[in-house]
């Protein structure tokens, strides 16, 4: 089984929706997690609405630290600001995007980052497209 690890800064937003959508393709066939290089511990509702509007729900979701994920060599470590905390997580592939932080963005711009986001994990599990 495939296995994905989304990174941000606080695991309270961009990775938080980036495990939602992949968890929502992936079907159990991959193994799916986000963690943040400094933890909120907490999900922003703003990532929590963002969400919803696709009808995915991240009210179970709670904001992790690298330590919090399972310690193993993951075949891709996707990175989204993190920082110098990223590159203690083994990886068969790196892959970092640039995606700017959405909260405290305009809402249409929030969506946009959110739509990237999304646009990014398809190609991600599906390198056909």
């Amino acid at each position: 089984m495939p296995s994905v690890l989304f990174v941000c800064v606080a695991n309270s937003c961009r990775s938080q929706m980036a495990e939602a959508v992949a968890r929502s393709l992936g079907g159990g066939e991959w193994e799916v997690w986000s963690a943040g290089s400094h933890p909120s511990g907490q999900v922003h509702p703003l990532a929590s609405r963002l969400m919803a509007e696709l009808g995915l729900d991240l009210s179970g979701q709670r904001s992790k630290g690298l330590e919090d994920v399972p310690k193993r060599p993951w075949d891709y470590v996707v990175t989204m600001g993190c920082g110098d905390a990223c590159p203690t997580v083994s990886a068969r592939h790196r892959i970092e995007w640039e995606v700017p932080d959405p909260v405290g963005l305009p809402l249409d711009e929030a969506r946009r980052i959110r739509d990237q986001i999304g646009e990014g994990v398809r190609d991600l599990m599906d390198p056909r497209r």
